[in-house]
C-alpha cells in the first residue's frame, strides 16, 4: 500500500527518478525551455522553483545545497568544431537566474501544452519554461459575485439617495441660507399622549 506517498512514481525506481529529475532540472537551466512529457513536467517544475528561491538567497551554504540537489554539470557548447566550456549550471544558475527573479514572490516557470503527441504511446507533449525577466505577475483575483453584486446594490442604492437629498430649489431658496426643516411634531391622541407608530 502507498498511503500518504507523495509525487509520481513515473514507472522508475527511486534512484533513476532523482537521476531524471536532476538531468532535466540541468536541462531546463541551461537551455531555460524543454520539451517533455505533461507529468514529468509536473515533476520537474517545484523541483526547480525550490532551486531558484535558493539562488536569490545567494550565500555559500545555498550554493552548496543546490550543488547536492543537483549536481554540478558543465555548460558546453560547440564553436568551430571544437567543444567550449562556457561555466557550470550551478553558476548560471547564482549568476543570472537568482538576479533576474529578486523580484518576484514565486512561479519562475510555466508548461505549455502543445498541440502535438509522441509517437509511440500517444503521450502529451509540453513545454516547461523559465519565464523571462520582464513577465508580468498574475492578475489579483477578482472578488466574488455575491459581494460586487452587494457593492452594486449599495452604489445604487447611493445614486437614489442622493438626488433625493438634493432636490430642486425655488429661487428665492437658491439664493438664501439653506433653512433646515424643523421635525416634526409627535403626533397626540385626545389624551395628549404621544401615538406609538407600528
Amino acid at each position: 500500500m502507498r498511503h500518504r506517498v507523495a509525487g509520481r512514481q513515473l514507472s522508475r525506481n527511486s534512484s533513476h527518478r532523482r537521476a531524471l529529475r536532476r538531468n532535466m532540472a540541468q536541462s531546463l537551466i541551461e537551455h531555460e525551455t524543454i520539451s517533455t512529457t505533461i507529468q514529468k513536467a509536473k515533476e520537474i517544475r517545484p523541483f526547480v522553483e525550490r532551486l531558484i528561491t535558493l539562488a536569490k538567497k545567494g550565500k555559500l551554504q545555498h550554493r552548496r545545497r543546490a550543488i547536492s540537489l543537483l549536481g554540478n554539470r558543465r555548460i558546453v557548447a560547440v564553436e568551430d568544431g571544437e567543444p567550449v566550456q562556457k561555466g557550470s549550471v550551478v553558476g548560471k544558475l547564482f549568476s543570472e537566474l537568482g538576479p533576474r527573479y529578486l523580484d518576484r514572490p514565486g512561479g519562475y516557470s510555466r508548461i505549455v501544452r502543445l498541440s502535438l503527441r509522441r509517437q509511440g504511446d500517444n503521450g502529451q507533449l509540453v513545454l516547461l519554461q523559465l519565464l523571462g525577466k520582464d513577465e508580468p505577475l498574475k492578475k489579483q483575483r477578482k472578488t466574488s459575485s455575491k459581494k460586487r453584486s452587494r457593492r452594486k446594490a449599495k452604489a445604487a442604492a447611493q445614486a437614489v439617495a442622493k438626488p433625493e437629498q438634493t432636490e430642486a430649489r425655488t429661487p428665492e431658496q437658491a439664493s438664501g441660507p439653506a433653512v433646515a426643516a424643523e421635525p416634526e411634531a409627535p403626533a397626540q391622541d385626545a389624551g395628549g399622549q404621544e401615538k406609538k407608530s407600528k
